[in-house]
């Protein structure tokens, strides 16, 4: 029987990439996204649209409820949806804060906490948590969504431990640089919070460092690849990383003291 997968965010980027290529290799594939209109072209691929705004309880619950009418089941959940909010820890106001809590968190976790039961039942299931090499290494200006993504690489190493013995993974998905509308969004949001102020010429910098790099960035596909082959090998490991520069990153960052690994960081935004 073709396993159900929920996949959140799917409107773009990373969502959409593996949106499409599970749904070619087979797999009953929901694609879920707030801008429901944006998902229109994906039922070409046999992929059914859903809406879901993750910041309302109603909505996971609605979104969640459809899927075991139709489905029977989630057998995998791919927790996807999340945006960047920079800015100088200082200048992001508190409402900015939480709703980026709200979305790469909270939302997350209820949907996690919604098809848990369902899968327990089944003794089996896929919880893949989309993190970030963000959620290892944090950069000036990015403070909140940094906070967002350690707090998915530590609930995510308790929740694999907690589901393991009813037969449920959880997988971390780490992704460097990768082309999406997220991270022109992500440097959008610090021009407004922090362009202007104290921190604008460290701002500045960012700004510049990211436009030096994006064009190197990789494609969707390859962290859509990393996901199908995390879902299929019979003993997946924990975490999978991907993309530009994640890799190099995350071993630098193992090596290196606090203050070196900071003067290195920081020399890329001048």
């Amino acid at each position: 029987m073709k396993k159900t997968v929920l996949i959140t965010g799917a409107s773009a980027g990373i969502g959409r990439a593996t949106a499409i290529y599970l749904a070619e290799n087979g797999y009953n594939v929901y694609g879920a996204a707030r801008r429901v209109e944006k998902l229109a072209e994906l039922k070409a691929y046999g992929i059914k649209p859903i809406a879901l705004d993750v910041t309302e309880d109603k909505s996971v619950e609605a979104c969640v409820e459809q899927i075991f009418q139709e489905a029977g089941t989630i057998d995998i959940l791919v927790n996807n949806a999340g945006f960047g909010s920079e800015g100088a820890i200082e200048e992001v106001s508190k409402q900015d804060a939480k709703y980026q809590m709200e979305v790469n968190v909270f939302g997350a976790m209820h949907l996690t906490q919604l098809v848990l039961p369902k899968m327990r039942q089944n003794r089996y299931g896929k919880i893949i948590n989309i993190s970030s090499v963000g959620g290892k290494i944090a950069l000036p200006l990015g403070g909140w969504y940094h906070a967002s993504k350690f707090a998915i690489e530590g609930l995510s190493d308790s929740l694999r431990m907690e589901v393991k013995p009813f037969g449920i993974d959880v997988i971390v998905i780490e992704p460097g640089g990768v082309k999406s509308e997220w991270g022109d969004i992500a440097i959008d949001n610090l021009v407004r919070v922090s362009g202007n102020a104290a921190y604008k010429d460290m701002a500045k910098g960012a700004e510049k460092s990211f436009r030096r790099t994006e064009a190197n960035n990789a494609e969707p596909i390859v962290i859509a690849r990393l996901i199908k082959k995390a879902i299929e090998v019979s003993k997946p490991r924990t975490r999978y990383a991907g993309g530009n520069m994640a890799k190099p990153l995350l071993f630098l960052r193992s090596i290196l003291s606090d203050r070196v690994f900071d003067r290195l960081i920081m020399s890329q935004t001048k």
